[in-house]
Parts: structure tokens; sequence; C-alpha cells
């Protein structure tokens, strides 16, 4: 059972894939989570899906990218859209690939966003890994992924911050100016990633870790180890969150299954993984709920059936 000493808050993904009317289903949806009562609604970034996925442009050891990343609205569309429909819920990004952009611009429109929501902006950033989107849209090369986000991390340090504001570094030269609107709040930066230079980068500079697909035991030690890292960099250890997102994949099971994935078998067994979640210490979790809903009607549906499940544990 999660009691008020381990309290773990619940959020969900928003549909932004090809089996969902960008019209409709995402500010239905986003609507319908602060209406059941979720904490915060998340968005994810892929700019294509490439027809070649052999070789170099396949998702990694899987080969075939997942179907789920087929014409995915852009989220800082879809992020605005859930801003403009909501007042309470949170609105995060897991993850937006700052090395895709340029570095000005993404800050500032998360800015915007922020102000227009009311402070409600939780930053989701990873380096990103796909040759093709690298190829059509990145400024820098996928070799410099990591510093390509370390740059973008210090350009929003000055957007966001007071004005008025410069920055200069071998690419960019940003002279004193006025920059505007300022986030209402404080946007905290979560990155994703598992590798030592990822971790190490979360201990140094993030408010915390954004695992994907890990399980519960693993995010608690590495948690440990990024909080006594973040100590050794002279930060607090405890600033350091965890916000964990559970991948649901396939169909849900209808009956328990002995032998499982973690976040995978029936509603009940992913209850007991949140349970778990909590007790390592995460912070918050959150459903992908796009990936086993056929279309917005169930979507709608599994919506309020885990969120039910969830308010008994």
């Amino acid at each position: 059972m999660i009691n008020e000493e381990m309290a773990v808050k619940l959020g969900v993904t928003l549909p932004q894939d090809w089996k969902f009317d960008p019209q409709i289903a995402l500010t239905r949806a986003a609507r319908e989570a602060e209406e059941t009562g979720y904490d915060s609604v998340w968005v994810f970034e892929r700019i294509l899906y490439p027809q070649d996925q052999t070789g170099v442009h396949g998702f990694g050891a899987y080969g075939a990218w997942p179907d789920g990343y087929r014409k995915v609205l852009d989220p800082l569309v879809a992020m605005s859209l859930a801003a403009a429909v909501t007042t309470r819920v949170r609105l995060g990004s897991a993850v937006i690939v700052p090395p895709l952009h340029v570095p000005y611009r993404l800050a500032r429109s998360l800015a915007g966003i922020g102000a227009a929501s009311g402070g409600r902006v939780v930053a989701g950033f990873g380096t990103g890994w796909s040759v093709d989107e690298f190829a059509v849209a990145a400024p820098r090369p996928l070799a410099e992924r990591g510093a390509a986000l370390d740059e973008f991390l210090d350009v929003a340090d000055a957007v966001w911050g007071p004005d008025p504001v410069s920055f200069e570094n071998e690419r960019y030269t940003l002279w004193p100016a006025e920059i505007g609107p300022k986030p209402a709040a404080k946007i905290p930066v979560y990155l994703g990633g598992w590798g030592p230079r990822a971790l190490s980068r979360v201990a140094r500079r993030a408010d915390g870790w954004l695992p994907v697909m890990v399980p519960p035991a693993q995010i608690g030690t590495t948690l440990a180890e990024l909080r006594k890292q973040a100590d050794e960099y002279g930060r607090d250890p405890e600033s350091v969150r965890a916000i964990a997102v559970v991948a649901l994949g396939g169909e849900l099971a209808r009956v328990v299954s002995a032998e499982r994935a973690p976040y995978q078998g029936s509603v009940e067994q992913i209850m007991g993984d949140l349970a778990e979640l909590a007790s390592v210490g995460v912070d918050e979790a959150v459903l992908t709920l796009p990936a086993v809903a056929r279309d917005i009607e169930e979507y709608s549906d599994l919506l309020k059936r885990f969120h039910q499940e969830f308010l008994a544990l």
C-alpha cells in the first residue's frame, strides 16, 4: 500500500501518434486526465519514421521502430494544446531531444508555454539516438549529442533567468537583451539516459532523473548513486528526484501472469509495480496509455480504470 510516507504521484502520456485524430484526441485526453485526477500529462518527441530500418537506421537491438513512433504530433504543439484546455495538471515532456533543435528557439518556446500555463511545465530531455533524425534536423552531428544537450541547458539557464540575458560560446552569441515572457515558475529539468555520462549530467545539473522501463529495484539503486554523486558535486543530494516512465506495451493481460517483465501483465500487477516505485523513492510514475489503447475511446476507459486502481493502493 502507498502511504503518506512514500506517496507517489501519477501521470499519463497523451495520445500523439497515428492512431489518434489530432483535431480532438489530445485535447480530450488532457481534459479527461485532469478531471479524473491525474497529477500530470506528458508528451514525447519523434520527428519521422524511416522507411529503411536496417543497420544504423533501426531501433537499436530491436531493429524495427515501435508502431507508436509513426506520425507523432510535435511535442511543443501538444504541450500548448494541453495547456490551453487544462488549469491544474503539470505539463511534462518525456522526452524532448534538444540536440534536434536550435537551443535558443527551444528554450524560448518552453518559456512561453511555462508563462501561458501558469508555471506548469516539467522539462524532460534526452540526447537522442536516431541517425535519420539527426541527419535532417540537428545543428550538430550525432557524435556531439551530449555536448549539444549541455549547450542547450546552458542557453536555457540564461533564457529562463532574469533580464538582461546574455550568452556566448563558440557557436552562439546573445548580446544583452530582454527575453520574454519568462516562465511563471521555475521549469524543473529531468534528464533521461542510463550510461555513466548521462547519469553524471543528472547528478551535476538536473533536478532529477527520468528512467524509462527501468525495474523498480534498479531505479532505487541508481537513485542512491545519483544522490551520492550530487553530494560530491556540492549539491543537496535530496534535491535529485526521480520520475519513472512506465512503458506499457502490447496488450494488457486479462489475468495475473506468474512470469512477466516489469510494468507488463494485468492492471493489478502494474499497480504493484507502482507501489514498488514508491518504496524506492520515486516521486511520480507516468503511464504510457497510448501504447495499449487502440483509439481514444479505449484510452478514455483505461484512463479511468488505472486511476481507480491507483487510488485503491
